[in-house]
């Protein structure tokens, strides 16, 4: 497993990118849009959002304090970007 500890400044976050394996999110702070696939998720603190394994996913800050854990199920994250 690895974890992730993101903390974003207002409209920030990566780019669309996919990865071989499930991805999720814990948000534990502020108002987050993730895209996922065609799907358009407004999520806040205390939300999860799962990524199914290789669908093209991204998200974007949308508060002043943006914090969120991102578990992949895998010893060593390996990302794909089509953008």
């Amino acid at each position: 497993m690895s974890f992730f500890l993101s903390h974003n400044r207002p409209v920030t976050g990566p780019k669309l990118h996919r990865h071989p394996y499930e991805e999720t999110f814990i948000v534990e702070d502020g108002e987050v849009l993730f895209t996922v696939g065609e799907s358009t998720i407004e999520a806040r603190a205390g939300d999860i959002v799962v990524v199914p394994a290789g669908a093209p996913h991204k998200f974007v800050s949308r508060a002043a304090t943006h914090r969120q854990v991102s578990i992949h199920s895998v010893a060593r994250m390996e990302t794909q970007w089509p953008e």
